[in-house]
């Protein structure tokens, strides 16, 4: 068996969309020839913790845990935050427009903490490792982010001890949908750039989820980016049951930040409410996941709270299974620049649910161009409400049938967290033998 080390800041019992695609990697390596070796925080700051995480988590797996010092606990003392709330990513903001204390520290955070909040735990984790590493040799190393700081773990141990490096980007660094926000001065921004040069041009093989951001990541770095997208774990959804569809559920899985909320879907839904007779009688909105305070808004504005739900955190495999009971999986992605490279990890489990998905974004991005290879949906147009009308009438019309709301999906096996991790490992064989040859 080879050995990789695999460098996550995000490790069960962290739960949230993070953690999921690495621990499905490491669930299927050793299968491979791989013997994975985690390397992770002792006290990170996660957005939730979901424990049922763990029964992935192979047996007897080596998982190496340090302290992390991270400026949060400072950061919740000055916008007036418990010392157990949680921090959400993305600038997600559940109870209330940001203050003006919470502006500031966006600001501290772009311009001090560069890449990230976990730039204080890479000069101490490149010391352990290298002092580990040493004693425990592994044939390859895989850092995974954000948080990029994980990549700059990896590039001090190249550096200093030349083990095959794979870098794996799950977002983008300087083209993430969010890097406006951060109000850099050009001093900070010039440092991510660099930063971010040093590991395109560093990794031995970089790793992304989809072609479009490969296509800018090979542009930034002048170099090939390999594809392996997120993906589904068969095993997860074997033991889930047929409810039966007592509403005419529109749900969305996973976190929906401010970029995320489809205006116009809403105004849709609340033409539908007077228009339609028994319409708002049969519709139920649910939200599985954390909610941006601009949803919960728009929802009011529209009239639509009473027939919405918010549930915020409830463990992965529950929230599949309240998924079943949908008629329509909404997949709303970011109305921001990258939109047509974003392909959130709850689409290829929307995949694996065979209910339809109903995808507001980019008809020409990499999302709608899985949901339409698969038979899986539609995708509609930001704006588009005629489109967004006429398929929920369809929808409902399906609904009032009581037609199965079940999708005759096809070519969705090659998105199966066990392929996935075949294509991976693959890579990892390709890194090692290249680097015995020089």
């Amino acid at each position: 068996m080879k050995r990789v080390l695999v460098i996550s800041y995000y490790w069960p019992p962290s739960g949230g969309a993070g953690v999921q695609r690495w621990l499905k990697f490491v669930k299927y390596l050793r299968g491979l020839g791989w013997e994975p070796v985690i390397y992770t925080a002792e006290n990170p700051e996660v957005p939730a913790i979901d424990n049922s995480l763990l029964s992935d988590v192979p047996e007897n797996i080596e998982v190496i845990k340090t302290k992390i010092w991270e400026p949060f606990t400072i950061y919740k003392r000055f916008v007036g935050r418990k010392k157990e709330d949680k921090i959400k990513a993305g600038f997600l903001s559940e109870e209330k427009a940001p203050s003006k204390a919470e502006n500031i520290s966006v600001w501290v955070r772009g311009n001090f903490f560069v890449p990230d909040a976990r730039k204080f735990w890479i000069k101490p984790s490149i010391k352990f490792l290298k002092k580990y590493l040493r004693e425990n040799p592994v044939d390859a190393m895989v850092s995974t982010g954000p948080p990029h700081s994980m990549h700059l773990i990896a590039l001090g141990l190249k550096r200093d001890l030349g083990i095959p490096w794979l870098a794996d980007f799950r977002d983008p660094w300087t083209n993430i949908d969010f890097y406006q926000d951060l109000m850099l001065t050009g001093f900070a921004d010039k440092k991510h750039h660099r930063l971010e040069q040093k590991v395109l041009r560093g990794a031995d093989i970089i790793t992304t989820i989809g072609r479009s951001l490969a296509k800018d990541l090979e542009e930034l770095g002048k170099r090939r980016v390999d594809v392996v997208t997120n993906g589904f774990d068969s095993p997860d959804f074997s033991s889930l049951f047929e409810p039966e569809i007592e509403k005419f559920e529109i749900c969305h899985m996973g976190s929906m930040n401010k970029d995320r909320n489809p205006v116009s879907l809403w105004s849709v839904l609340r033409d539908l409410c007077t228009s339609v007779d028994g319409f708002k009688a049969n519709l139920r909105i649910s939200f599985l996941g954390f909610t941006d305070y601009a949803v919960s808004k728009s929802l009011e504005e529209n009239d639509l709270a009473h027939y919405s739900e918010i549930v915020k955190y409830i463990p992965h495999k529950e929230v599949l299974q309240r998924a079943k009971s949908a008629s329509v999986l909404l997949l709303a992605l970011n109305d921001t620049p990258n939109v047509k490279g974003i392909m959130p990890g709850k689409l290829f489990e929307y995949l694996a649910l065979k209910k339809p998905i109903f995808c507001i974004g980019n008809r020409q991005g990499d999302s709608s161009r899985a949901i339409l290879e698969t038979r899986s949906g539609i995708t509609v147009d930001f704006n588009d409400k005629e489109a967004m009308k006429n398929y929920l009438l369809d929808k409902y019309q399906d609904f009032k049938k009581g037609n199965g709301f079940v999708v005759d999906s096809v070519g969705t096996e090659k998105y199966s967290r066990k392929e996935l991790t075949v294509r991976m490992a693959s890579l990892l064989d390709e890194m090692v033998k290249n680097n015995l040859k020089h």
